[in-house]
């Protein structure tokens, strides 16, 4: 994923910069950057690798180098930014969140139109940001361009810019899959992609931007609105489900409370279907599990506990080896069974999602190894089918390495792809025989995922409104 944070204030404002950004830091793992405008010194950058520690250990002497009363900042599992730009627009920083599947054919668009050139990272690939500035920069205005390249881009793409007169300029991807923030403080205003990272600093939030809206920012003159929003919403509903922070709101929907609502949901149709009754406690796979599973068991009325934690203060999130099996041994190393709750114990656990299912099988074999009786899963969303096109969960996940279609793949064939829908629905012959197929290879007593129906009521939202694609295919 990614995400950004950034401030344009009547006073220096890098720290409040720092920390802002610093809480995105649940969106990646590969990059951080900040960039500041200073009236005297003008626009600075700094971009440091983030794969193997914490934003805030690369940038702690970061108050020794920049200042600013404008700053940018943004966690990237991407391309290296914020980047500095000069054109005919005039100098800027621009940071980006997203995805753009026709790369490639955009660049050949902007050849064929100019003689111009691109610094061409590893292998020849083009930083994406860089081409999204190229694509900004094709129009007499910041307005125009943006909304140029909005129209060009197939994915996702939000965008934030620093100007070079410490104006902050935020547009919302063009079918608002994932959130831009506009608060306000005392000393002027942040645009965050988390609402508790600006809240935390004293800022308020105004507005959230609409679908493809462009607004300027500045201490003077307040929120300017460059370009108007959108009629079509497809908002991220994985956001909810899994990467969103707990503390933050979209859409005027609490990510916590969400996950406490589809927990509930689901144990009322475990409850009607008569699966999982008989349990000692309920539990959630930390962290994004944890919540899903309180409403679990708050509807259920089974105790809700912790049979094993996770050491984080020396294995930190950031820390991702590259290989499966060194990244497994991590994973083992950080789960600590507290042996009273595990043993003889009928456990029902959930998990935010199943992707690959690689890790799961290791903790499931983890806690019968400690002497578990029963292990029930829950998924709190439903079967993912499908490779993420438009942001970066699953981008990585070619469709035959989800759990999902290999099973089915197993079960029936290539003739199986066909009968996605029934594979989803665990009422109908087929969704019975994937989950029994899952439950078998991992060990599960029984399985279940949540409905796409349930999710959704879980979100509030119209389902016009939300972006379903992983589950159901549907753009």
């Amino acid at each position: 994923m990614g995400g950004f944070f950034g401030i344009t204030s009547n006073k220096d404002c890098l720290l409040d910069v720092f920390f802002g950004t610093d809480y995105h830091s649940h969106l990646g793992t590969q990059r951080g950057g900040l960039a500041a405008y200073d009236p005297e010194i003008g626009l600075q950058r700094k971009i440091h690798s983030i794969t193997n520690s914490p934003f805030r250990t690369k940038f702690e002497h970061i108050f020794d180098e920049m200042s600013g009363t404008a700053a940018i900042g943004c966690i990237s599992d991407t391309d290296p930014q914020p980047m500095l730009v000069r054109s005919h627009l005039g100098t800027y920083a621009i940071s980006t969140i997203g995805l753009i599947r026709n790369a490639e054919q955009l660049i050949d668009l902007y050849f064929g139109g100019s003689r111009g050139h691109f610094d061409a990272m590893t292998g020849g690939r083009v930083n994406t940001v860089e081409l999204v500035a190229a694509l900004i920069d094709q129009k007499e205005s910041f307005a125009e361009g943006i909304r140029y390249a909005q129209s060009v881009i197939d994915g996702t793409c939000s965008i934030l810019i620093l100007k070079s007169n410490g104006h902050l300029i935020a547009a919302r991807d063009k079918v608002g899959r994932i959130p831009v923030i506009v608060c306000k403080g005392e000393d002027g205003y942040a645009v965050t992609f988390e609402s508790f990272a600006a809240q935390k600093l004293g800022y308020e939030p105004v507005r959230e931007l609409g679908p493809g809206e462009i607004v300027e920012l500045s201490y003077d003159d307040g929120i300017v609105q460059l370009g108007k929003p959108g009629k079509e919403m497809k908002m991220c509903a994985f956001l909810w489900s899994y990467y969103g922070y707990p503390t933050s709101t979209y859409e005027g929907i609490n990510v916590e409370v969400m996950r406490y609502r589809n927990g509930e949901i689901m144990a009322q149709q475990d409850r009607e279907a008569g699966c999982a009754q008989e349990l000692d406690y309920v539990s959630g796979v930390p962290d994004s599990g944890i919540p899903h599973a309180i409403g679990y068991a708050n509807q259920s009325k089974v105790a809700f506990s912790r049979p094993y934690i996770k050491y984080t203060p020396t294995w930190s999130r950031s820390f991702t080896p590259q290989k499966q099996s060194d990244r497994a041994k991590v994973a083992r190393m950080k789960q600590i069974p507290v042996h009273e709750l595990i043993s003889g114990k009928r456990l029902l656990f959930v998990d935010d999602s199943i992707v690959r299912g690689t890790q799961l099988k290791e903790t499931v074999d983890f806690l019968y190894s400690n002497g578990a009786k029963e292990v029930h899963m829950r998924s709190a969303c439903p079967p993912i089918m499908y490779g993420c096109k438009y942001l970066n969960f699953t981008r990585s996940t070619g469709d035959m390495e989800l759990i999902t279609r290999r099973t089915i793949l197993e079960l029936e064939g290539t003739e199986g792809f066909a009968h996605i829908d029934e594979y989803s629905d665990g009422s109908t012959e087929r969704g019975k025989a994937l989950r029994q197929s899952i439950c078998a290879k991992f060990g599960f007593a029984s399985l279940e995922f949540q409905s796409l129906e349930g999710v959704v009521k879980a979100i509030g939202l119209p389902p016009e409104k939300l972006c379903t694609y992983c589950w159901n295919g549907k753009e």
